[in-house]
């Protein structure tokens, strides 16, 4: 598991690969990566936007933002967590992601939250560092 902090909001990714969405011969590669948000401060703060930098094994860059994520804006409480899983297709079979949220407090604050650089590795396979 991936952990990184910033200010009392933590991220802890999880990513796994999903070998029945993966068809190699096709140069397709997919994971699943697995989001907790847990939220050791003393006030709600809302997850607004989401910023990925993804990068495959041939050094090609995708990068992907938006509102929220899997379609929701999470307001989460003081001492509480959201959970999420979402996906990564990649043409090869290896890569890095990480990126960053942009959260709200309710004063209208805003908090840039780091997210942590986590690996995509096929099961058994020797990582390739970029």
């Amino acid at each position: 598991m991936y952990r990184q902090s910033t200010d009392h909001i933590t991220v802890n990714v999880l990513p796994v690969y999903i070998d029945e969405r993966s068809d190699p011969e096709r140069n397709l590669y997919f994971w699943a990566y697995r989001v907790l948000i847990e939220n050791g401060g003393k006030r709600a703060i809302q997850l607004i936007n989401r910023y990925w930098h993804i990068t495959d094994a041939n050094g090609q860059v995708e990068e992907v933002s938006g509102e929220g994520v899997v379609g929701e804006q999470p307001v989460i409480g003081p001492g509480a967590s959201y959970e999420y899983t979402s996906g990564c297709p990649l043409s090869t079979p290896s890569g890095i992601m990480v990126g960053h949220y942009e959260m709200r407090y309710e004063d209208g604050s805003s908090l840039t939250v780091a997210i942590p650089a986590f690996s995509l590795d096929i099961p058994d396979a020797d990582p390739v560092y970029n």
